[in-house]
């Protein structure tokens, strides 16, 4: 004997748990029970007695959320399917979080498809005035087909949004009826006759005057605004004309747009070249050029600007974040307790640091007085842009076949990006002029792990990702002498 189960049309939530808790206390298997609505005919060999629902069972509350949407759904399986996962998180209690499961995959989607017909519902309702100018009460009504049971669960949203008037919304399912703030239900009403509101014309003429031709993207629109509401929405009548007079309004908008006047432009554009490095002088003048920086204010404090140290022709720059105290006072990069771990790391693979160009991002010395002491400071992010004028030139000159960012501050002048360095390290990135951009920590990360063991951890990636720079660069000189005796 197959146990049937009729889940009424209206309160479905309630009356689905309510006898899925029974069957449960009972222990009555999925394949024992037949689901439908009072709309379902009755098998000839269906039990449709009702299972008293004592005792208590526990489910996940992600089941419960679940349920509470799915038994909306149009699906005719959906009790089924809510039952049978049911049935099976008794023993599995952890299928909640499975997403490879299919039972709760197919279950997701159909939370996913009634939440999104909720959000149609409450987006393409048009209403019209029903009442008449004596009533206490302003009355409207509408008429909506939507695709799932999306009615009941979203009458709550309208009640609260319209408590100082009359409305309903009919449907070919379930109708439902606020008069005084109170909701009731009905099924199978007939369809209305809806009268013509004099408001809809004010209501076309803003939707027309708002519409951007320049912006139209057909299939996303179609995707928001399905065609199936199109036929009771009384502006989807002027979607045809505006999709086809779009291409001649965006050209005439472009044509009738204003243009810069001369001298804000100029300003703009002078403005945005003391940005980008136009220095072009011979590199032995570089390292001079940048100690008489003064393009930024952190020349008044700082003893000196460090320049770039290295070959000229290097393959490998290596770029840091600023000079330190060391480095301020003696004027040469990577020479205080940074520079010394980054020499042990450079050591341990292999890496020659005179065959590199070894520079900073910002080049002057940024730090807050503490007694005797200068504290390190971080470079902000208008200190970084005026400093990389110099950074795009040493790039220029030397034209590395790969860079090293040690650091936020390097990432940040080099790829636009200071975010994520702990997931970005060990990856080559495309920088901001196409150069080729390897993350790594900056030397002084490894000397502010305060564990031992997460230390060792950071000098090991440190060392890592020198030892990628090393033989990235390795092989491209190799490939590049390749192709010169070829072409001998």
């Amino acid at each position: 004997m197959t146990q049937a189960i009729t889940v009424p049309r209206l309160h479905a939530d309630t009356a689905w748990r309510d006898a899925a808790r029974g069957l449960l206390i009972a222990g009555v298997p999925p394949e024992q029970v037949t689901w439908g609505d009072d709309t379902t005919p009755k098998g000839l060999f269906d039990d449709d007695r009702p299972v008293p629902p004592s005792g208590q069972i526990t489910v996940p509350r992600s089941f419960i959320s679940l349920a509470n949407t799915v038994v909306w759904h149009s699906d005719p399986e959906r009790f089924a399917r809510l039952y049978a996962l049911l049935w099976r998180l008794q023993k599995e209690p952890w299928l909640m979080t499975d997403r490879g499961d299919a039972a709760v995959a197919k279950l997701r989607t159909m939370e996913k498809n009634v939440r999104r017909c909720q959000h149609k519902m409450k987006a393409f309702v048009r209403f019209r005035e029903i009442g008449k100018p004596t009533d206490n009460r302003r009355s409207f009504a509408a008429w909506f087909e939507p695709t799932h049971h999306t009615v009941e669960p979203t009458a709550t949203f309208f009640q609260k949004r319209f408590g100082d008037m009359d409305w309903r919304i009919i449907t070919p399912d379930v109708s439902v009826f606020c008069e005084a703030g109170d909701l009731r239900f009905e099924l199978d009403h007939p369809t209305p006759d809806l009268p013509d509101d004099a408001a809809e014309d004010l209501w076309i003429t803003y939707f027309e005057n708002i519409f951007n031709p320049a912006r139209l993207k057909v299939q996303a629109m179609q995707s928001e605004m399905p065609k199936k509401y199109w036929k009771n929405m009384p502006e989807a009548a002027s979607i045809p004309k505006l999709i086809a007079e779009a291409p001649a309004r965006a050209r005439a908008m472009a044509e009738a747009a204003p243009t810069l006047a001369p001298a804000f432009a100029a300003n703009a554009q002078a403005q945005q070249a003391q940005n980008i490095s136009v220095w072009d002088g011979p590199a032995d003048a570089l390292p001079a050029a940048i100690k008489g920086c003064t393009r930024c204010p952190l020349h008044v404090s700082a003893t000196q600007a460090v320049p770039g140290e290295g070959p000229t022709d290097a393959a490998l720059m290596i770029v840091g974040e600023q000079p330190g105290d060391q480095e301020d006072l003696k004027g040469r990069p990577f020479v205080g307790p940074a520079g010394q771990v980054f020499d042990q790391a450079a050591q341990h693979v292999g890496l020659d640091r005179r065959s590199a160009y070894i520079t900073n991002a910002v080049k002057h010395f940024k730090f807050k007085p503490k007694g005797r002491r200068r504290i390190h400071q971080r470079p902000n992010v208008s200190e970084i842009d005026h400093c990389k004028w110099w950074l795009d030139a040493e790039l220029a000159q030397i034209k590395p076949k790969l860079v090293i960012a040690m650091g936020a501050t390097a990432a940040l002048a080099l790829t636009g990006r200071s975010d994520g360095i702990g997931q970005r390290r060990g990856r080559i990135e495309r920088g901001i002029d196409g150069t080729l951009v390897l993350i790594t920590y900056h030397p002084s990360f490894v000397l502010r792990t305060p564990d031992q063991g997460a230390q060792d951890a950071a000098m090991a990636h440190l060392q890592a990702d020198l030892a990628m720079a090393v033989a990235y660069t390795r092989d491209a000189v190799a490939a590049r002498s390749n192709v010169g005796e070829v072409s001998q």
